[in-house]
């Protein structure tokens, strides 16, 4: 025979400071577990949009991964639409972006001063980098630029130091913002963007970062990854825009796994804070356990009931720090090495927090409640 549903209820309301602090101590542990989970989907969704397949990148074959420390030269573009087939064209014009992509110091107006992430480009930029959506503003014109939706979470200034009309100065000039972008919540968001000739004039740099073109449907990138491979005094290396973001992915796995891995010590810490909570409220119900084995309730109808407790109190903590999740933590700009993206708490975030506060009340319940059910019923009568 089960012990009534309500009676697991009404235990709670019967000691509810004792019930107020242990909802408390479990919604904390299940929000950090949202943060650092939201953080983890973040950044793997950031990494995972921003590959276009239909565009090939090419830059120094002495980079590696960083394409900030690439070097090519300014007639690398013409040389490729020259050499190889394949680039989309339409109404005459090549869909062919070459650009300077530098980390430098960015002043504000209001002071503030950091590393950012610019970028140089042309005209021909929005025709390969399709995701790229002006949303205030217009495209920046000479002494102008446009910034990235997540530009001031990159930069750590206030969203209204990037508003429209502000200035801001990197490489010893003062710049106008004209325009606001955004980019389907790809790396490009954390970017400020300018006009190519006059960064690499601000710069004293002739040469460009790299060049990305937009192949048309059903073409690879065979054909450039040949041409750069047989003109070796170029040193150029091909490499589709989907390839490169996967590989930076398996660059940033080790922070991932240690992401995981605090998910897996917060979970830890949980658990014992649970098992802290519940010794301690099943600790001063010995007698009342006791008294259920003597009216003839079996140990296992018992420890369902303790369990219920402690299913009904995760339960609650889950919903509360998944609402507090997603109201202010979901969309939240985190600020990265790579640039900014912002916090996740989608399906799956929320799937593993709730089933994370779910394990925490349940096995947080479970050894104390053994160990009260191993008790002899005499000796636990007669416990003050």
């Amino acid at each position: 025979m089960l012990l009534p549903w309500e009676y697991g209820v009404r235990n709670l309301t019967r000691r509810p400071w004792r019930t107020v602090l242990t909802l408390l101590a479990l919604t904390t542990v299940i929000l950090l577990i949202f943060v650092v989970v939201g953080f983890i989907r973040g950044l793997d969704r950031s990494l995972a949009t921003s590959g276009d397949k239909d565009v090939v990148l090419v830059y120094s074959v002495n980079s590696e991964e960083n394409i900030e420390n690439s070097a090519i030269g300014a007639q690398i573009p013409n040389l490729l639409t020259a050499s190889v087939a394949g680039t989309w064209k339409r109404f005459d014009v090549t869909h062919v972006s070459p650009e300077m992509y530098l980390g430098t110091r960015v002043r504000s107006d209001e002071g503030g001063e950091s590393l950012g992430l610019v970028r140089g480009v042309t005209t021909n930029a929005p025709l390969v980098r399709r995701v790229v959506q002006v949303f205030d503003g217009r495209w920046p014109a000479s002494g102008e630029i446009m910034v990235g939706r997540l530009a001031a979470a990159k930069l750590g200034f206030d969203s209204a130091d990037l508003e429209i009309g502000k200035t801001m100065v990197f490489e010893d000039r003062a710049w106008e913002i004209v325009g606001q972008f955004s980019a389907g919540g790809t790396a490009y968001e954390s970017e400020i963007w300018c006009n190519l000739a006059e960064f690499q004039t601000a710069t004293k740099r002739q040469d460009i970062s790299l060049v990305a073109l937009l192949l048309t449907p059903g073409s690879s990138t065979a054909e450039i990854e040949l041409f750069c491979k047989e003109r070796t005094d170029l040193e150029l290396r091909a490499l589709s825009e989907t390839d490169y973001y996967q590989a930076l992915q398996q660059h940033y796995r080790p922070v991932r796994v240690l992401a995981w891995l605090v998910v897996l010590l917060v979970s830890g810490a949980g658990i014992f804070a649970g098992l802290n909570m519940m010794y301690g409220a099943v600790a001063g119900r010995v007698r009342e356990i006791a008294t259920l084995q003597a009216m003839g309730y079996r140990r296992r109808a018992i420890l369902l009931s303790i369990l219920q407790e402690g299913a009904l109190l995760a339960a609650a903590a889950s919903l509360i720090a998944g609402a507090v999740s997603l109201l202010l933590l979901n969309g939240l700009a985190i600020r990265f090495t790579m640039g900014a993206f912002a916090l996740r708490i989608d399906s799956m975030a929320i799937l593993i927090g709730c089933g994370a506060g779910l394990s925490l009340g349940v096995l947080g319940a479970l050894p104390p409640a053994f160990k009260a059910l191993r008790a002899e019923v005499a000796t636990s009568l007669k416990a003050v």
